[in-house]
């Protein structure tokens, strides 16, 4: 069995450590969740050369060891505690070639710990065209370390940092600097009285709220040596270091870094006056989301097509194949629909994946959070809200994860607390089919469908109310915050392909998988509750359409008469009809109350639900939307499905917090059910009043 080493990735943000993980992994990779704590951990596998294989494990970005957010202090409790089963047996530290100085001081920290470290220059592809010239070897000697100079994008160096992976064992160990030199007395007396421990694993334990091996912070600071030490002076001890490490980096770039100012091209500014510009700015972003809506639809639409046709064909195959009897029932009636249901939304969601890994890769969404920094701010925020914001359009879990990087509590809870209003993918299905019922096919002066307008409405109706439910938070709540907005100006770039292609497979992959066995489960009890009933109407079925009907029906038609009589006496019927009360002032009968009802273990299970109820007994080579389309408002006479109905369940989803796993992200992240009670009454009131109005307004 070959041998297996731990690679810790390292880097500040942007310096392309996403782009270096996946030539390193490909497709070996996986994403989940650190142990106990809500922060995205990707990992993945890499061969390396003779017969040695590494675990690779991305770690969140961080300029320093000087942990601002929780998830920094994960990149330090994880480099400190040798006990850890992902502890690094090298570190490998990525940096961008024309923000080398900024990067360094993370490495010089990391050399500081004792694991061996290797640099990664990357972008080396930009040098030339931005008259950067560096020498490795001088650098690698100043350093004490190897160097892997990579351009991630033209797959340059690749093997090579493999190769000084593989040989980890021959990279020194020392430190670049003495950063004790800031105050020997004191590092004196903490190396005395902690003479078996690292130094400067001890420094960070003292500075930073992190726990390592079987020591803690608690007991390093109860020696009496130390108490002597208040916080104001350890902060300015802190500084002191980052300015000796900021002067060796200096000294070290002088020698061996040159740069032509006459040879970098400024492109770069050029763009960003009119991108992030008060008018214009806003403007092309606004022009973007339309763009990327109408493709959503346009470019969507025939593969749709044909996995709905497929599905309804698949069912009626299997009925007219397998032997008929219950179990055939189940497979045709519950869990194919259920699945299809689910499975003609992988186009759309995968395109919007795809624009927005567009975005993020070219640099853009970057551009997008400072040029919403200046509205947010009116609203109790500020700009670093605008990233779990716009990543709540995949999913409102990870959304919720990413405000840690948040450093006042009162920002980061209102953030956490409005997240779930921004439109994720999980709504799309639901909005998807709703407005492909209701919203005409027609194009707006000729260019604009209407359905993907409404669609875009849709996506700023989540955002706008996140916002003003922010302001209103605000106000609100009496928490004292002073927070500074500082966010990094990435080079623009063209997007790389295969990091485009990887995360769109990863997310659709996990939104696909992640919802189909949830569906999957929903699909089959909805099946047998909607299959069997307990009073002598199911079982009397034909008898009562026979009675009512006579004998003047074709066959087809008395076996929709049927089925439809059974589905109102089957269990799912009865549970319909005693929640029809509250949903009919809405506009809706007692399948979409129990649609919504089940829509609460995941939004994207309304559609499933549908399709499970109406394959019941009914006609297989109907696709799902002409079984939705042919409901008729028991009440009100004519299609259930119609404009007022339909706005009014765009706008309950587009409000309500139909999510289980939300709320309880939510609850692990606040540390209280209180939060996560009041966002489900209250998003939940919101949203039978919005429905409750407009079904009222619009019928």
């Amino acid at each position: 069995m070959a041998k297996q080493i731990n690679v810790a990735l390292i880097g500040n943000p942007n310096t392309g450590k996403t782009s270096v993980f996946n030539h390193l992994t490909g497709l070996n990779q996986q994403v989940g969740n650190y142990p106990g704590i809500t922060v995205e951990k990707k990992e993945g596998i890499c061969k390396l050369p003779r017969g040695l294989k590494a675990h690779i494990i991305d770690l969140p970005g961080t300029y320093s060891l000087n942990a601002s957010s929780l998830d920094e202090n994960l990149v330090i409790e994880l480099l400190l505690n040798k006990n850890d089963k992902d502890y690094p047996d090298v570190a490998v530290v990525v940096s961008d070639v024309e923000n080398l100085k900024r990067n360094l001081l993370l490495f010089t920290q990391i050399k500081d710990l004792g694991i061996p470290t290797i640099l990664v220059v990357n972008m080396a592809d930009r040098m030339e065209r931005k008259g950067i010239s560096l020498d490795i070897e001088l650098l690698e000697k100043r350093l004490k370390t190897k160097i892997a100079l990579v351009s991630a994008r033209k797959k340059i160096g690749i093997p090579a940092l493999k190769e000084l992976i593989t040989q980890y064992g021959t990279i020194s160990k020392e430190p670049c600097l003495n950063a004790s030199s800031i105050d020997p007395e004191y590092f004196d007396s903490l190396r005395k009285a902690f003479p078996n421990q690292s130094l400067y694993k001890l420094w960070l334990v003292i500075t930073q709220d992190v726990n390592f091996g079987n020591l803690n912070r608690n007991k390093v600071e109860n020696q009496k040596s130390f108490s002597t030490k208040e916080k104001s002076d350890l902060k300015r001890l802190q500084q002191k270091e980052t300015i000796v490490r900021y002067q060796f980096i200096n000294g070290v770039l002088k020698e061996t870094l040159k740069v032509d100012i006459n040879a970098a091209k400024d492109l770069r500014s050029r763009l960003d006056r009119i991108l992030t510009h008060k008018v214009w700015g806003y403007l092309i972003f606004f022009g973007i989301m339309l763009l990327i809506f109408q493709a959503i639809y346009d470019w969507s639409s025939y593969p749709m097509d044909f996995i709905d046709n497929t599905f309804a064909a698949l069912s009626e195959w299997t009925k007219n194949v397998l032997p008929s009897g219950v179990f055939t029932n189940l497979i045709a009636e519950g869990i194919i629909p259920g699945l299809g249901g689910i499975v003609i939304f992988i186009p759309q969601i995968a395109f919007l994946f795809l624009f927005i890994s567009l975005l993020e890769e070219s640099g853009y969404m970057s551009r997008v959070v400072f040029l919403m920094d200046r509205i947010m701010r009116r609203f109790g925020l500020s700009g670093k809200s605008v990233v779990p914001l716009v990543s709540g359009t995949a999913c409102a879990i990870p959304a919720v994860m990413a405000t840690r990087n948040i450093e006042d509590w009162k920002e980061r809870l209102i953030t956490i607390l409005v997240v779930p209003f921004t439109t994720c993918s999980a709504r799309l299905p639901v909005y998807l089919i709703i407005i492909a019922l209701v919203i005409p096919d027609e194009r707006f002066l000729r260019i604009f469908n209407l359905q993907g307008i409404t669609l875009m409405l849709l996506y700023l109706l989540g955002f706008g109310m996140s916002v003003f439910s922010a302001w209103l938070l605000n106000k609100i709540l009496k928490i004292k915050s002073k927070t500074y907005f500082v966010i990094e100006m990435p080079d623009y770039k063209l997007p790389m392909i295969k990091n485009v292609g990887i995360n769109v497979v990863e997310k659709t992959k996990s939104f696909v998988f992640g919802a189909g066995k949830i569906i999957l489960a929903i699909s089959i009890i909805l099946w047998v509750l909607a299959s069997y009933g307990p009073t002598e109407k199911f079982n009397q079925a034909e008898e009562i359409v026979t009675e009512r009907y006579g004998e003047n029906l074709s066959s087809e038609d008395f076996e929709n008469h049927v089925a439809s009589v059974k589905l109102e006496n089957s269990y799912i019927g009865m549970m319909g009809k005693g929640i029809e009360p509250i949903v009919q002032p809405l506009g809706y009968d007692w399948k979409i109350g129990i649609a919504i009802v089940s829509s609460f273990a995941a939004r994207e299970v309304f559609v499933g639900t549908l399709a499970t109820i109406y394959s019941v007994g009914s006609d297989e080579e109907k696709t799902i939307k002409n079984r939705m389309a042919a409901e008729v408002n028991p009440i009100l006479g004519g299609p259930l499905f119609n404009f007022a109905s339909g706005i009014s369940l765009l706008l309950f989803y587009a409000f309500a917090m139909q999510c289980m796993s939300t709320l309880a992200i939510v609850k692990k992240e606040t540390n209280s059910w209180k939060w996560p009670i009041l966002q489900l009454v209250i998003m939940s009131g919101i949203a039978y009043i919005a429905a409750f109005t407009a079904f009222q307004l619009l019928k």
